[in-house]
């Protein structure tokens, strides 16, 4: 294992799997719900420009519910039945990347440090995908009230992990969310592509791109 990686931490959403495979999934309750889905990503979108003291689902729910004109409470129940718990189970039927239960089983056999840090709740859906039971901690950037890339989610990870930033390579796939959080704060960066984006230009200054989770694994083993 290499001397300057003592962890390997991992996003999930569209970092173990394409991301067309979910999205492929929901596209009834996608054209059923696209304004409820819109006044969703729009309040996301603020909350990780804007920082508000309170809790992060309340904020997100009164945000929701400003701009559906509908009352904040009623928008948090319905967003925890719809999105937080009614998406998790189609994760069942997701088909991950090829090697990525391989490689994870390789680190966690080298003594890496395993971490997984993602903008939604990852529990139940890791339990869909097998792919709990590798972690030494999983979280949630929504439980510091912060999402990627604010600096609070990654530091926490860092905590967690109980090792320097600079010892830990964060893997995602996304460049303004992941890599630039993790570099930011001290963190080395892998970006993962998938086959169709191995040419990708933009690639936020990651330290290794990899559209092959075995090159992931030499990457960090070899």
């Amino acid at each position: 294992m290499r001397e300057d990686i003592r962890g390997v931490a991992f996003d999930l959403d569209g970092t173990f799997y394409p991301n067309y495979r979910f999205y492929m999934r929901i596209i009834p309750f996608v054209i059923k719900e696209w304004r409820y889905l819109l006044a969703f990503s729009k309040a996301r979108t603020h909350l990780r420009k804007t920082f508000r003291d309170g809790n992060f689902y309340d904020l997100q729910a009164l945000l929701m519910g400003e701009i559906l004109k509908q009352d904040g409470a009623l928008v948090k129940d319905r967003t925890e039945r719809l999105i937080y718990r009614g998406w998790e189970p189609l994760f069942k039927k997701v088909k991950l990347y090829p090697h990525v239960g391989e490689t994870l089983s390789a680190f966690k056999s080298a003594g890496c440090v395993l971490g997984l840090l993602s903008d939604f709740p990852a529990e139940q859906k890791l339990k869909y995908l097998n792919l709990d039971g590798y972690w030494d901690t999983v979280i949630c950037s929504e439980h510091t009230n912060r999402l990627k890339p604010d600096p609070a989610p990654f530091r926490e990870l860092a905590r967690r992990m109980a090792l320097p930033p600079e010892q830990i390579l964060y893997v995602g796939n996304s460049v303004s969310y992941d890599i630039i959080g993790a570099k930011q704060q001290g963190m080395k960066a892998a970006l993962v592509t998938g086959p169709l984006g191995r040419h990708r230009r933009n690639t936020g200054n990651a330290d290794f791109v990899f559209s092959d989770y075995r090159q992931l694994r030499a990457f960090v083993l070899n």
